[in-house]
């Protein structure tokens, strides 16, 4: 995930000692710098201290935000003293910014609470959070009321707000493909075009014929095709795989890479069971592996929404996601749970990996036809899963997400696998089913749980269920 940029409200007022306003930003500024972000503030030059508390202080902020928009992802408000509660709202609200705003005040030490040392952050935080609740700003939170800047509960805090920055901005305007009609037998990743747009994400379609047709005028020499040939098999290894079935990959990926750069997408759904493998003669899962592993995320099935869950995720960790199933419990441990796809995963989440045919497709239309999976198990490590969902009977936008891992637990099968565990998972489970969600999911190899939650449901506004057991 590249770094994220912040303008930086240093909050005072004149009750209480203007050095912690002056302190505070100095070490403010030094940290954020420390841990790679980039900060847009006012300087001593600009204000007392480069510090927010007038009505004209609130203009120049806002003045020099504005100066800045196309820069800024997210606002970080700091009281090193109690701050002045209408200077914070007015500098957000004369900035006209639509970005998320995260609020920490500095805490008192219990042997400096006379005049000159003590801050009262901790109530003029309350204060302040009042006023942007009353100018219909929304924020977010530290996880500890007061926090040191030095401290790692507040680097946390930074990390978290830095993906959901990244989240926000990354789905506005945002472009998508669906490629090919929903296979016949999966009611389940239904979705509503509509309902998208009305959230400012925009699905551009592809019927399976006109890829075909492309196809079809193309050359095994053309220049494209080649390209996408070597990079098929620099990317995973293809021993065993017909030459003419790599081809048809080949040139299968060039007309998708040229219909998503015309028309500036994100990331695809593609549709595969069987039209692909009986009217074409491959599965499609290498390309999109390819795709996702390259931060194009890709889910099989034309499950776009399931594929929005993949984006999320990665404007959150920068790193790739993948599309599986919730597909068979693990012996008797309640919190256990295979998750597999037959499959398309990335090579980012594999210990070794090869391309091999799909197994299940096979037995109907012949192994031949069915060559292009990536497949591998596993490897261990953190795990952030995330599903959205159209909520059509409601018009609403939806998702769950929580974090857990992928153990090392050893499974015979084939595909791609692994094992994970998600403490609460039968919770979990239950709301699922009760909710009538999917039974595809996005995962990504980290964790960002909190930060999906917060941008999905109090920057978005959608319905969220942030999985959260207790104890955890």
């Amino acid at each position: 995930m590249g770094t994220a940029t912040f303008g930086v409200i240093i909050g005072n007022r004149g009750f209480f000692p203007d050095i912690l306003a002056r302190d505070g930003r100095e070490e403010v500024l030094r940290l954020l710098a420390q841990q790679g972000y980039q900060a847009i503030c006012l300087t001593p030059q600009d204000t007392k201290f480069g510090s927010v508390e007038t009505l004209q202080d609130a203009r120049k902020c806002a003045d020099l935000f504005k100066a800045h928009s196309s820069e800024i992802d997210g606002i970080l408000v700091c009281l090193p003293n109690f701050g002045d509660e209408r200077g914070v709202a007015n500098s957000i609200r004369l900035s006209g910014l639509d970005v998320p705003v995260l609020i920490q005040a500095f805490p008192d030490e219990s042997g400096k609470m006379l005049m000159g040392a003590r801050r009262d952050s901790f109530c003029g935080k309350i204060s302040a959070c009042n006023n942007l609740w009353q100018y219909g700003i929304k924020f977010t939170l530290t996880s500890q009321h007061t926090v040191a800047p030095g401290s790692a509960s507040f680097a946390a805090d930074l990390k978290a707000f830095a993906a959901t920055c990244h989240i926000v901005r990354g789905l506005k305007n945002l472009r998508v493909g669906v490629l090919g009609a929903r296979p016949a037998a999966f009611n389940t990743v239904r979705f509503s075009e509509k309902l998208l747009e009305q959230h400012g994400i925009s699905v551009e379609t592809l019927d399976l014929s006109e890829v075909f047709g492309r196809i079809g005028r193309l050359k095994d020499d053309d220049p494209k095709v080649e390209a996408k040939l070597a990079g098929i098999q620099g990317y995973v290894p293809t021993q065993g795989v017909p030459a003419p079935a790599l081809m048809k990959m080949a040139k299968f990926g060039a007309v998708v890479d040229d219909w998503m750069k015309d028309n500036a997408l994100a990331g695809t759904s593609v549709q595969c069971w069987t039209a692909m493998e009986e009217f074409f003669g491959v599965v499609p899962c290498t390309l999109m592996s390819m795709m996702s592993n390259s931060l194009l995320p890709s889910a099989c099935e034309t499950d776009m929404v399931g594929m929005l869950g993949m984006y999320v995720l990665q404007l959150a960790s920068g790193d790739p996601s993948a599309i599986v199933d919730w597909n068979n419990n693990f012996g008797e441990d309640p919190d256990k749970a295979v998750i597999f796809h037959c499959s398309n995963l990335p090579k980012h989440f594999f210990e070794e990996v090869k391309m091999d045919f799909q197994e299940i497709i096979a037995g109907s239309v012949g192994k031949a036809n069915t060559f292009g999976t990536v497949v591998g198990k596993l490897k261990p490590g953190p795990l952030t899963y995330c599903r959205v969902s159209t909520d059509d009977l409601h018009g609403s936008l939806r998702a769950y997400c929580g974090e857990g891992e992928i153990t090392g637990d050893k499974l015979a099968s084939f595909g791609g696998y692994g094992v994970v565990r998600i403490p609460g998972l039968q919770t979990l489970l239950q709301h699922m089913c009760k909710n009538g969600y999917e039974h595809h999911v996005a995962v990504n190899r980290s964790h960002y749980g909190r930060a999906i939650a917060e941008a999905l449901a109090n920057y978005k506004g959608w319905d969220v269920y942030h999985h959260q057991p207790a104890g955890c």
